[in-house]
């Protein structure tokens, strides 16, 4: 982590949303969501928010060896946002604590706010965290 890494961070990402990101595609398996509508999914708009998160802070770590994963995310989601629509999210670092940075978060559709709240991270040697899983899987299999 450099000594850069201060609140005030503000960071803003646009993406355009294909069908591929709407609610059936979320879990092609559950044949509920193939009934619902095609929207930005919830699930997707949590992995956006944190999309740009990483963009915010990454030049403030050693990237790609110090890498940061989700670790608590409280947010809206109210409003639905139909495919071809662009979404801006925007973020800024309110807080560090140790190797936890806190974002404020929100997104909007260009018609409507549809996603406020907060999200943390936590910062992550990238290395140990990946020996770390493969311990686990090998736990896993005896």
């Amino acid at each position: 982590m450099k000594d850069t890494l201060k609140p005030g961070i503000e960071s803003e990402v646009k993406f355009h949303i294909p069908e591929s990101k709407t609610v059936p595609a979320l879990y092609p398996e559950s044949a509920e969501f193939q009934e619902m509508p095609e929207v930005f999914a919830t699930g997707f708009l949590v992995g956006f928010l944190e999309w740009a998160c990483i963009k915010a802070i990454n030049p403030h770590l050693d990237w790609p060896s110090e890498q940061t994963v989700g670790i608590h995310i409280d947010v809206s989601h109210t409003a639905a946002t139909p495919a071809g629509f662009e979404v801006t999210a925007k973020v800024k670092l309110i807080e560090v604590d140790g190797g936890r940075p806190l974002f404020e978060v929100e997104a909007h559709d260009g018609i409507d706010l549809i996603s406020k709240g907060k999200h943390e991270r936590f910062i992550i040697n990238k290395e140990k965290f990946n020996s770390k899983m493969k311990e686990k899987i090998t736990k896993k299999g005896t």
